[in-house]
């Protein structure tokens, strides 16, 4: 959606690394209503004025540009949304809040972010269209979904190929893990439910590559493949006993990674909503 000038500008030095993006949506008191964003831009001269707060920013710490969610007129609804480009050295009145202490996914920095009078060059208005923010974001979405989806069938296999060696190794009672009829018949259920996954995403990724995956199939794919992997990684856990319960082992941060799945990118009852919408 950038014009040609905000590409030689920006994609550069993000293919570089010198640039680290943030998206910034999510505020204290919305999450999926994007039409209700609360954080506010007006025009002052050759730029825009903004203030809010946002919360829940992946790479807050560290992102020195943030592609940032704002109401450019606040009674239109989603007519009212726009996306703005912060430069976030090059601008004052931006300010980051805590570091927020997540249950898990703890490779990566979630966070505040402040606005407060941030004056942004409307050269940094996305497109330099007011207006389209949340038809710039609805149409992303699908390809956002398919992407956790395919991420909860990568987690599946890991925990399933981290439980079969663990319960193949383990002794309990004279006798491997693995060997008790319970522990074959919980991995078979795993296993097939991963394998299900596995063909319905695949069916959306040749979707997606001839331009026909739509937000429907995307939501399905998304509650879906979120669902399993919290249930695979679930039961996988369980099949560690103590063990499983501690952070040490890689199954018991797996566990704690797929919790968050069934929220972002939409919780998992927007999803449901969509796919009814459908119906």
């Amino acid at each position: 959606y950038a014009t040609e000038e905000q590409k030689h500008r920006w994609l550069p030095r993000l293919a570089a690394g010198t640039l680290v993006p943030a998206l910034a949506m999510t505020e204290p008191g919305q999450g999926s209503d994007l039409q209700s964003v609360e954080t506010y831009a007006v025009s002052d001269g050759d730029g825009l004025r903004i203030n809010g707060a946002k919360t829940f920013i992946t790479n807050g710490q560290t992102a020195n540009l943030v592609c940032l969610v704002v109401k450019t007129e606040k009674e239109a609804g989603a007519r009212g949304v726009s996306l703005v480009m912060v430069e976030t050295e090059e601008v004052e009145g931006f300010r980051r809040g805590r570091n927020l202490e997540k249950v898990g996914l703890k490779g990566q920095d979630t966070s505040e972010l402040f606005f407060d009078e941030m004056r942004v060059p409307r050269a940094n208005l996305l497109g330099l269209e007011e207006g389209q923010g949340f038809y710039q974001l609805m149409n992303q979405l699908p390809w956002e979904r398919l992407v956790i989806g395919i991420g909860a069938l990568g987690h599946m296999d890991f925990a399933l190929d981290q439980t079969l060696a663990y319960v193949k190794e383990r002794q309990a009672f004279g006798r491997a893990v693995f060997d008790f009829q319970n522990t074959r018949f919980k991995l078979a259920e795993q296993k097939t439910k991963a394998e299900v996954t596995r063909a319905f995403v695949n069916h959306c990724i040749e979707l997606l590559r001839d331009g026909q995956l739509d937000a429907t199939t995307a939501s399905m794919a998304k509650w879906w493949g979120s669902q399993m992997q919290c249930e695979v990684i679930d039961e996988c856990l369980q099949l560690f006993g103590g063990y499983g319960y501690m952070l040490e082992y890689p199954i018991a941060r797996a566990w704690a990674d797929a919790r968050v799945q069934k929220i972002y990118g939409g919780t998992n009852e927007i999803m449901k909503e969509l796919i009814a919408r459908s119906l």
